[in-house]
C-alpha cells in the first residue's frame, strides 16, 4: 500500500464509520439506560463464579453503603461499585461492551510491550531498528504502519463492531462481547463459561492498569517493562 494512497483511504473509512454510525444511532436515548436489567437476565443462568459467594450478589465493593440499584449482581463481576453513579443513566449494556472490548485490547497491548523487550519478531529488526513503546508507535506512524493498522481496525469495527453492539442495544440475546467466536467450544460448559467471563474481566481490567502503567514508566525511564525490572 503506497504511503500516498493512505490519506484518502482514512477518510474514507472515517466517512464509512459516521455513515453506519448515523443511520444506527438514531437518537441519543439509545446510550442511555434503557431497561438494562431486564435485558441482563435473559443471559446464561450460571454467571457468576461460585453463584456470587465470591463475585457478584453477596458482594459489597463499598461496605457501609447501599448497592446502586441497578447493579444487581447480574452482570459477570458487578461488586457494586459505582460511587460516581454512572450505572443510573448509562446502558449497562453498553458500559459492559466497552469494558470487555478495552480489556481485549489492553491484555494484547500488555503482552506486546512484554515480548518486546525479550524477542524480535523475523523482520521488524530491519524495518524499526531498536525502538521500542511508544518509540516503536512512532516510527510506524511515520513509515504508515499504524495508518495501515488503523485503516483495517476501522473497516473491522465497521463491518462487526457496531452491528453487534446496535444489535445488543435493540433488546436481542447477544451478550456483550459476544462474538460468536469459539473456535475451542469454550462455552460448552456453563459452569466453565461463566468462570471464564470472570477470569476475562478482571484480566482484562488488570491489564488496562498494567498497560498505562507501563506506559508511564516508559515517559519517565525510558525502559520498557522488562528493561525496568533487570536495569
Amino acid at each position: 500500500l503506497h504511503a500516498a494512497h493512505i490519506p484518502g483511504m482514512l477518510r474514507s473509512a472515517v466517512l464509512a464509520t459516521v455513515a453506519v454510525s448515523a443511520s444506527a444511532f438514531t437518537t441519543p436515548a439509545l446510550f442511555t439506560r434503557t431497561s438494562t436489567r431486564a435485558a441482563v437476565s435473559r443471559g446464561p443462568s450460571m454467571q457468576l463464579y461460585q453463584e456470587g459467594v465470591l463475585q457478584g450478589l453477596g458482594v459489597d465493593a463499598i461496605p457501609g453503603t447501599d448497592r446502586p440499584k441497578n447493579l444487581d449482581g447480574t452482570l459477570v463481576g458487578d461488586i457494586g461499585f459505582d460511587p460516581l453513579g454512572f450505572s443510573n443513566w448509562l446502558d449497562l449494556r453498553w458500559a459492559r461492551e466497552a469494558e470487555i472490548k478495552h480489556g481485549r485490547v489492553a491484555m494484547l497491548a500488555a503482552t506486546g510491550m512484554i515480548v518486546q523487550d525479550v524477542y524480535k519478531f523475523p523482520g521488524v529488526q530491519q524495518t524499526f531498528g531498536d525502538a521500542s513503546m511508544m518509540k516503536l508507535h512512532n516510527v510506524a506512524v511515520g513509515q504508515g504502519a499504524m495508518q495501515q493498522l488503523f485503516l483495517w481496525i476501522t473497516v473491522l469495527e465497521t463491518l462487526t463492531g457496531i452491528p453487534a453492539i446496535i444489535q445488543t442495544l435493540k433488546g436481542s440475546e447477544r451478550q456483550p462481547g459476544d462474538f460468536g467466536f469459539d473456535p475451542l467450544n469454550c462455552a460448552a460448559n456453563p459452569d466453565a463459561l461463566a468462570r471464564r467471563q470472570l477470569v476475562e474481566l478482571k484480566n482484562g481490567r488488570l491489564a488496562m492498569i498494567a498497560t498505562a502503567g507501563m506506559l508511564h514508566h516508559f515517559f519517565i525511564t525510558g525502559k520498557g517493562p522488562i528493561q525496568l525490572i533487570t536495569g
